[in-house]
């Protein structure tokens, strides 16, 4: 198949609604650096403004002692790692998090809870949380492992906005990352969430070993959901000691910047969230990653258990770049 090149809007405009394919997806990746950048800045433009990011914050409210066997994890309890297990975090806990968050320019709360699913007694204390959240004008999102439909709903009557749910890899490279539950469980959650009217947060994540044809595999798996997600967090693996990836090796920052680059031509409406591994890249890799379509950001000290730049390191490389961010 040759290269997709596409040299004004109208061509852009084009793709927009289309069904791709793993091979397509492969073309983009193919492309001279500069014209898949060229491309990702068109698609990029005709839907946001190219200066302006959203901020999220992400809370872990509940740490360790996850029954499923992720790879990557630090907070599976098959893995020995540093992390150690905490209960549920207490509602006033949480609020003072996430005003703090909003204090530093976050417009969304993401709470994330290591389960396989949450139970009905955990719901409630997770219920209230979303209510208080939402009450600090926050959007909210959630993210809690698998769900069942009924607590899908519980949560839209809740007020949540988010619902994250990553899909991590390629359904051709997901067995060799995760055991405990499949690929097909993670789409029943997805089907739940996006039937209740709640928006789909979920991404992947790169550098776990895979293939660039299994990257491509995973774009195309997110951009053929009807319809894509909401918000789309791509993550570098953050290699933790214990988890089976220690080890991996590290994917190239540039092959990085042109994964983000073909996920936002692919799904040009989403949010394309530059997630984990950002405290192991540079303030140029992060900035070609913006020029690559990358709007949306996660503030704060921690991701769950991964460290993340502080929030005055984001705010001196937003002015750098003359970024400003998103209202909620």
């Amino acid at each position: 198949m040759g290269q997709i090149i596409m040299n004004d809007i109208s061509e852009v405009q084009k793709i927009n609604s289309r069904i791709w394919t793993v091979a397509e997806i492969e073309s983009l990746f193919a492309l001279p650096f500069s014209d898949l950048m060229f491309q990702a800045q068109q698609v990029h433009r005709q839907h946001f403004d190219a200066n302006e990011v959203q901020v999220s914050t992400l809370l872990s409210i509940k740490t360790g002692g996850c029954s499923e066997d992720c790879g990557y994890c630090s907070q599976s309890a098959h893995h020995e790692t540093p992390v150690k297990r905490e209960p549920l975090m207490a509602l006033d806990e949480v609020l003072v998090a996430a005003t703090r968050a909003k204090a530093s320019g976050a417009t969304r709360f993401c709470m994330g809870a290591a389960w396989r699913g949450p139970q009905q007694k955990d719901m409630e204390t997770v219920l209230e949380m979303v209510r208080a959240v939402k009450g600090l004008g926050l959007e909210t999102c959630v993210t809690l492992g698998m769900l069942k439909a009924e607590q899908a709903e519980q949560l839209r009557e809740a007020g949540l906005d988010y619902y994250n749910h990553n899909l991590d890899t390629a359904p051709e490279f997901y067995g060799q990352v995760i055991t405990t539950h499949t690929y097909q469980d993670r789409l029943d959650t997805l089907g739940r969430v996006r039937k209740v009217g709640i928006k789909v947060c979920s991404g992947g994540i790169v550098g776990m070993g895979e293939s660039r044809t299994q990257r491509a595999a995973l774009i195309a798996q997110l951009a053929n959901l009807n319809p894509a997600p909401e918000s789309v967090p791509i993550n570098m693996l953050v290699q933790v000691e214990g988890t089976p990836l220690r080890g991996a090796e590290n994917l190239d920052h540039i092959e990085f910047v042109r994964t983000v680059a073909v996920a936002r031509i692919a799904m040009p409406q989403s949010l394309v969230r530059l997630s984990a591994g950002r405290g192991e890249m540079a303030d140029s890799v992060q900035a070609l990653c913006f020029l690559a379509g990358a709007n949306s950001i996660f503030y704060g000290e921690k991701l769950l258990t991964a460290d993340n730049p502080d929030t005055g390191s984001d705010q001196a490389l937003f002015v750098k770049l003359g970024i400003r961010v998103m209202s909620a």
